[in-house]
């Protein structure tokens, strides 16, 4: 009996060791891109097959009666109501198309969406985030339409913690991870995401990934130091090469050399970029800025 009980115990704890270790490697390994272009119009084979496991999609937006809009962002195209009264509106080519992300050839496992703070304080106190709410029923139908994984939080002006909170709970309860953007006001975040981990650990939080602005406003940003800070490792993002501000862009060499310091600096959980339009604009090459990622966060 003994004998029996020793072995069952080492059993267990071997499989919390490699438990623990393969969440280390998955939070490590994180090589994310912001998707600026319009979907419809992006290189999506480029992006599936170039080392990336993680795209955002960014333009995605709530109106004040709690339709989602996603906006196109790119000359030629035209915004589109995606959902409203709990019905996804969108169109099948547009949900065909943010599917395919994670289908055949791809190394993209997780989809998510991006997009600031308007409208949500007024809505999170009416009517609130109840299930039987339009922006609840509207993010259900998203979720099932597009496939997502997460929303990402890209607050640059609000700053309201009361009702960031109540807006990632609601939507932990739909099945989504929540994700923040930060690139200043560390107090902000670090109050976000002590309450919306509150009693969550690994694997189960609900706010958890932090992609760092690491350029323009947020240049001066040192990810192991905000890791510290926020008790959480950082996905660095930089802004490839642009003609917009060219001062912030970022060249493949110096991508794989910035990434390369913060890694060895610690605190890190992977790397990414801004972004996808300014790649194919610029004729930049998908798979020289994905090989870094590669390479670094394997």
């Amino acid at each position: 009996m003994v004998c029996l009980t020793f072995y069952r115990v080492l059993f267990f704890e071997l499989l919390l060791v490699s438990y623990a270790l393969a969440l280390n490697r998955a939070a490590s390994n994180i090589r994310s891109i912001y998707l600026f272009k319009d979907v419809m119009k992006s290189d999506t084979t480029s992006l599936k097959t170039s080392g990336f496991n993680t795209v955002v999609i960014f333009g995605v937006g709530i109106l004040g009666n709690g339709d989602i809009m996603y906006y196109s962002n790119t000359p030629g195209s035209e915004d589109i109501l995606a959902a409203s009264n709990g019905t996804y509106v969108g169109g099948d080519s547009l949900a065909t198309k943010i599917q395919s992300f994670k289908t055949g050839t791809t190394g993209i496992n997780r989809v998510e969406i991006s997009m600031n703070s308007q409208h949500v304080k007024d809505l999170m106190a009416n009517p609130g985030p109840g299930a039987s709410t339009p922006l609840y029923r509207n993010f259900v139908a998203l979720k099932t339409a597009w496939g997502l994984d997460a929303v990402n939080n890209d607050d640059e002006s609000l700053y309201d913690v009361g009702s960031t909170v109540k807006f990632a709970q609601m939507l932990g309860q739909i099945g989504y991870k929540y994700t923040i953007a930060p690139y200043t006001n560390s107090g902000f975040w670090v109050s976000l995401i002590r309450q919306a981990n509150t009693g969550l650990t690994d694997p189960n939080l609900l706010l958890d990934r932090v992609y760092l602005q690491c350029y323009d406003g947020g240049a001066g940003n040192n990810p192991a130091g905000w890791a510290n800070t926020l008790g959480l490792k950082v996905v660095p993002l930089v802004w490839v090469t642009n003609d917009s501000k060219p001062s912030q862009g970022t060249t493949v060499a110096q991508a794989r050399s910035k990434f390369t310091g913060w890694s060895s600096a610690g605190g890190v959980a992977g790397g990414g970029y801004w972004n996808d339009y300014d790649i194919e604009k610029n004729g930049l090459s998908y798979s020289q800025y994905g090989d870094v990622l590669v390479s670094i966060f394997k």
